[in-house]
């Protein structure tokens, strides 16, 4: 687990340390990866992006210090990370998770618990999107999870949906099981709203929901120009344009597009304050999926609360057995879904 490696405050564990140990000497049942590529979390690139005022040079400058300060890259406004590619530059012998040096892997669990150190300045990184480049060292712990690179996909297209892998697994688990419920008791289609459907958490969230079942689906979007875009990515039955910060506003939109509240509504927006909302568009006994770094939960709890509203909320802790291997697969079966993570690319 890593306990090894925590400076301080001894005795927790990684992700909750302040500080970590990165130098670059492995235990026997750790791996050292050659790192080539961060992708910051969206929360957490949001943040440095609104704090500096779009200034890349001192967002690339507060990245280093956290870097170099904590031995990881963790926020601490957001207290979140995001997670990595590069290549296995050495294996320790009682390591159980089986790669080779010269694999070229993407992690799979936070770079809030991953031990790191940059050793190029981030000098080929300008500051100003979430993906990377750098040259450095991490470390991986015998239950940290990592999957080698698929040959068929350019490694930063890989890199955005390994990122967010998570998102879409528990999508389909939660939906899924719904139908199930819902067919066993000979009711109607299940209606599932993904609140931040244009993104990349989002858009893999909505192809997963239909996939499992949902009778309809509706991405909500901020702004026209997401809307336009995720129409014609052809991945939601319908897109709503709503500020999911607007409790009410949110509801309405949900609830005119789908005709019902949202038996199952997913979270995948980088921005604080959409809790109510979300609570506000779901059905009474349905299901509320938490997958944004932003959000409150005691917003979340204490709202529900204050609301009558009964509904089951649920944190997407980011990890779901088989998550990688389904995002990737429906990254290659929805043009759609892959048009929209292509047109985020170019854009950054």
């Amino acid at each position: 687990m890593g306990l090894h490696r925590v400076v301080e405050p001894v005795g927790v564990l990684p992700q909750a340390a302040w500080r970590l140990d990165a130098r670059p000497e492995i235990a026997p049942n750790e791996v050292r990866i050659r790192v080539e590529r961060l992708n910051l979390d969206a929360a957490s690139f949001r943040q440095l992006w609104e704090k500096h005022a779009g200034d890349g040079d001192a967002v690339r400058a507060e990245v280093l210090e956290i870097i170099s300060t904590r031995g990881k890259m963790q926020n601490p406004v957001t207290g979140s990370g995001g997670m990595l590619i590069g290549t296995v530059e050495e294996a320790g012998r009682r390591s159980p998770l089986g790669f080779k040096p010269g694999e070229r892997v993407a992690t799979l669990v936070s770079l809030t618990l991953t031990p790191l150190a940059i050793t190029d300045g981030l000098a080929r990184w300008d500051g100003r999107s979430e993906q990377v480049p750098c040259d450095g060292w991490a470390i991986l712990f015998a239950r940290s999870i990592a999957a080698v690179l698929p040959e068929d996909l350019d490694p930063q297209l890989s890199l955005a949906v390994l990122d967010v892998c998570g998102a879409p697994a528990l999508t389909d688990r939660v939906v899924s099981r719904c139908v199930a419920e819902r067919a066993a008791r000979g009711g109607g289609p299940v209606t599932v709203a993904v609140v931040g459907g244009a993104g990349k958490s989002g858009s893999l969230s909505l192809a997963a929901a239909r996939r499992a079942g949902a009778g309809r689906t509706v991405g909500v979007v901020p702004v026209a120009a997401e809307r336009d875009a995720l129409v014609a990515a052809g991945v939601a039955d319908v897109v709503a344009v709503a500020d999911a910060r607007d409790p009410v506003a949110l509801s309405s939109a949900v609830t005119s597009a789908l005709g019902v509240p949202a038996d199952v509504t997913v979270v995948c927006v980088d921005v604080p304050g959409c809790e109510h909302g979300a609570v506000l568009a779901t059905a009474e006994g349905g299901t509320v999926i938490f997958f944004s770094m932003a959000t409150s939960f005691a917003a979340a709890a204490l709202g529900a609360e204050g609301l009558a509203a009964d509904v089951t909320m649920l944190v997407g802790n980011g990890f779901v057995p088989g998550h990688a291997e389904l995002a990737l697969g429906l990254l290659r079966d929805e043009p759609g879904v892959r048009g929209l993570f292509e047109a985020r690319l170019a854009a950054d």
